[in-house]
């Protein structure tokens, strides 16, 4: 007998977009009601002249990130494309991640959300790119060398990216003990890619800025479920 699978199916949701914009996304995430939802500062990868001779303005950016059931998150990312004109010149990005664990109490936050949302059709605003294979690509580096990563990035195919300022929390002990040297300021490079160009991209990021090198960088990639403003 063939089983079905009942479990509701969740994602992060993440929009990177100019601190204007995310104002108004902002206004749009609170009214969607969602349970969990956080807010970053970043900066884009571009140097402030090229932004200047291209009219875009500041290179500072913002992260809005919630979880979301998948329903809910098509329907999220039709409405920010809508509502922010994604896609447009200096507008932003919208991509979900599926999400394979949740703690229990949001777990049953976001299952009552789905059912209350699948009782209603949903319409969806321009077209979704879930047919298309995207990555998020994350080099994590000591700090100062996210332009290093971003230089052998473009020169294997990547268009931008988005850094945040972080600090590494490992132990040291266990770092010493593998013959690693940790900076506790880090930087975190967020680049979404074609699947096809992933691997060259990774494979450029680590031989110029990997554990081996100064910049004591980590790269993972994460598969991307749909994208809206590409």
């Amino acid at each position: 007998m063939e089983k079905h699978d009942n479990t509701p199916s969740f994602q992060l949701l993440v929009l990177i977009t100019n601190p204007k914009l995310a104002e108004k996304a902002t206004r749009i995430f609170r009214r969607s009601t969602l349970p969990v939802q956080y807010r970053l500062n970043a900066e884009g990868t571009a140097s402030s002249e090229i932004m200047d001779m291209l009219g875009l303005g500041s290179i500072d950016k913002c992260i809005l990130m919630s979880t979301v059931p998948k329903a809910l998150g098509d329907s999220m990312l039709s409405r920010l494309r809508a509502e922010l004109h994604l896609g447009t010149i200096n507008s932003g990005i919208a991509f979900t991640l599926s999400l394979t664990g949740l703690n229990k109490q949001l777990m049953r936050m976001l299952t009552k959300i789905d059912e209350e949302n699948t009782s209603h059709s949903i319409r969806k605003v321009g077209n979704s790119m879930s047919d298309t294979q995207y990555a998020l690509i994350v080099a994590t580096v000591n700090i100062g060398f996210s332009g290093d990563v971003m230089d052998a990035a473009r020169a294997a195919g990547a268009s931008g990216g988005t850094v945040i300022h972080s600090r590494w929390i490992g132990n040291q002990e266990a770092a010493v003990s593998w013959g690693l040297s940790m900076q506790e300021e880090k930087e975190i490079v967020l680049i979404l890619s074609d699947t096809e160009k992933k691997v060259e991209i990774m494979s450029a990021i680590s031989e110029k800025c990997g554990m081996r090198s100064e910049a004591k960088g980590i790269v993972l990639s994460l598969p991307i479920d749909a994208v809206m403003g590409l």
